[in-house]
């Protein structure tokens, strides 16, 4: 009984080991840029969106006076946050190519 579930355990490692093999094999360029997205331009979206927050700060007595707070506001802070928080994962719709 005991060599049978050793034999079994044998086969199902194995078979993990070929499927996951298999799976590396047929990665595509996109997956690369799904990693980039992940890894890279979305933490730089939060960071723009810091430092946007700051430039808005230092931007309020230009702006006040000219009505267009609601412009900077989005420029600097709601666009950034945006790209990093709203919008899907993968995006389909960037094209790095």
């Amino acid at each position: 009984m005991k060599k049978l579930l050793v034999i079994l355990l044998t086969l199902a490692l194995v078979g993990v080991t070929l499927c996951v093999e298999g799976q590396a094999q047929t990665r595509t360029p996109d997956d690369e840029l799904t990693m980039i997205d992940l890894l890279l331009a979305r933490p730089l979206g939060v960071a723009a969106g810091i430092v946007g927050t700051g430039f808005f700060i230092i931007s309020l007595p230009f702006t006040i006076p000219a009505k267009s707070v609601d412009k900077a506001a989005k420029m600097f802070i709601s666009d950034p946050f945006h790209f990093s928080f709203s919008r899907p994962f993968p995006d389909e719709s960037l094209d790095f190519k």
